[in-house]
C-alpha cells in the first residue's frame, strides 16, 4: 500500500502530485492498466518473450559498446 505524508502548509494539488509518482513508480498503474482487459495466455507468452528479448538486446549493446 502506497502511503504519502502531507507536510505542513502544503497544498492538495502537490501531495497528490507526489502520490501519483509514487504509484507510478511501485509499477502500481501499469499492473492496473494491464489487468483491465483479459489478455490470453498466448498474447502473455508472446510479451513475455518480446520482453526477454529487449532486454536480451540491451545487455547485448551494452557489452559490445
Amino acid at each position: 500500500m502506497i502511503t504519502i505524508k502531507i507536510r505542513d502548509n502544503e497544498p492538495f494539488e502537490k501531495a497528490f502530485k507526489r502520490f501519483t509518482k509514487a504509484c507510478e513508480k511501485s509499477g502500481l498503474m501499469a499492473d492496473i492498466k494491464r489487468h483491465q482487459h483479459f489478455e490470453k495466455p498466448s498474447e502473455q507468452r508472446k510479451r513475455r518473450l518480446n520482453q526477454a528479448r529487449r532486454k536480451m538486446r540491451k545487455l547485448m549493446y551494452e557489452l559490445n559498446r
